[in-house]
């Protein structure tokens, strides 16, 4: 990834047009500076045609002009002690309206995520396509079918990266537990200490942060440096104020939950406090925060997903803030677009499920006598014929008891749809050969 351009300063681009008699030009520019949507980086901006008779120079004076009146600065300072603000853009507004409406209801919500009955099925998915992708961003090499084979069957992972995902896992769960609770320094160190449990080379960074003199530089693998991190002298002191920024405590007025989610996002992975695992936590804090708020849809959506089809904007969003003048709105554009594609996502897999569950239940007419934990396992078997369960897995993957998911399981072959054998003291179930002759019954 390449490090974006560093834009002018708005000081030294307005002296300039003064000079020139040009300030009309910047403070009443020609329509079209931006598109709608649309918020551009310096970057970006040089690489395209000016509107009018504006320079590229004149022409980000005039944007940044424009964006002055919108400005709101939040309690975090860079590591210079400048101030870190961002815009409330058109945009941003309607993006939160939208993840208002479709995170914090009930009326447009699918409604197999608010049955009872289903809605743990969802948040089980959620959570290990979460744990999966955020390991994965981290560089874990695990698919995604040996990661949910390990989750589902509750087998210890054999490596380091198989570790990482079960970490997560873990994670998400305390996230959901916790999420009642205030953000404290504590919370925080015990959620890295479950992200890295097992993955550090130094076991003793696990859960701590950055010990006085530890410096660490953000780059890629060609020594490119993205990323200067505060000391860590002053980490204490800086986490402290995002646990009040979090807590709600700072600033004073009103800032909008899912802006606070996404700007705690941000805050810890730019003090970067732990030499390992803070992407990973950033995202952790960033789901306790909008749980915390009562975006409960947020237990079934999946961030990590979406970043991972474009790892290289989610890293452009953070450089786009820290070499404008720490203008926190670039990420704010782009996280906001993540969470509603998450959203997007979900309700076009419900979609999936739930039009699938309709053929299914047209197939199996005859089996009413089954609950919907046994016409899920019975629906996977009939398109897997070497599927292998265990009641483990069957357990993890409906969030039930072990004896309901033994008591599931057993009916099943006691039905003759599923067969069962022993491994030492664990059962294993898969598809009975003919288990589309014993799902048949006569009308």
């Amino acid at each position: 990834m390449r490090k974006p351009q560093t834009p002018p300063k708005l000081r030294t681009l307005l002296d300039e047009v003064a000079k020139k008699d040009r300030l009309l030009a910047i403070v009443a520019p020609p329509l079209g500076l931006e598109r709608p949507g649309e918020y551009l980086h310096w970057d970006k901006l040089r690489r395209k045609s000016p509107p009018g008779d504006l320079t590229h120079r004149e022409w980000w004076a005039a944007i940044k002009f424009q964006r002055l009146p919108t400005l709101k600065k939040v309690p975090m300072q860079d590591k210079a002690g400048k101030p870190f603000w961002y815009t409330q853009a058109d945009t941003v507004s309607q993006a939160l309206h939208q993840i208002d409406f479709r995170t914090g209801g009930q009326i447009a919500i699918p409604h197999p995520v608010t049955d009872p009955e289903m809605r743990d099925r969802y948040i089980v998915r959620s959570l290990m396509e979460e744990a999966i992708t955020s390991s994965q961003l981290e560089d874990a090499a695990v698919t995604r079918e040996d990661a949910k084979e390990m989750i589902r069957s509750g087998r210890k992972p054999t490596d380091e990266h198989e570790k990482m995902i079960l970490n997560n896992y873990f994670t998400m769960q305390q996230i959901r537990r916790q999420k009642e609770k205030m953000l404290t320094l504590e919370l925080v160190l015990d959620l890295h200490r479950l992200v890295t449990k097992g993955t550090m080379k130094n076991a003793v960074d696990e859960g701590r942060l950055r010990p006085p003199g530890r410096k660490i530089d953000v780059g890629d693998m060609y020594g490119q440096l993205f990323h200067d991190p505060p000391p860590a002298e002053e980490l204490e002191e800086r986490m402290r104020a995002m646990c009040d920024f979090a807590n709600g405590k700072t600033p004073k007025e009103f800032m909008h939950p899912v802006v606070r989610a996404i700007i705690l996002h941000f805050w810890l992975a730019y003090d970067h406090p732990f030499v390992d695992g803070n992407g990973r936590t950033a995202r952790a804090l960033f789901y306790w925060c909008m749980l915390h708020n009562k975006y409960w849809l947020c237990e079934f959506i999946s961030i990590s997903q979406i970043i991972l089809k474009a790892p290289a904007k989610y890293g452009r969003a953070f450089l786009h803030t820290e070499t404008d003048e720490n203008d926190l709105t670039y990420f704010l554009f782009h996280q906001l677009d993540v969470i509603l594609r998450a959203i997007e996502q979900l309700c076009e897999y419900v979609e999936r499920k739930t039009e699938r569950a309709d053929v299914l239940e047209r197939e199996m007419r005859t089996v009413r006598f089954l609950n919907h934990r046994q016409r899920a396992i019975v629906g996977h078997a009939l398109r897997h014929a070497r599927a292998v369960y265990t009641i483990d897995s069957h357990r993890l993957s409906h969030a039930v008891v072990y004896q309901t998911a033994r008591t599931d399981l057993l009916d099943l072959v006691d039905r003759g749809i599923l067969d069962s054998w022993k491994e030492g003291r664990e059962w294993h179930f898969k598809p009975a050969k003919d288990i589309e002759a014993k799902l048949q019954v006569d009308e």
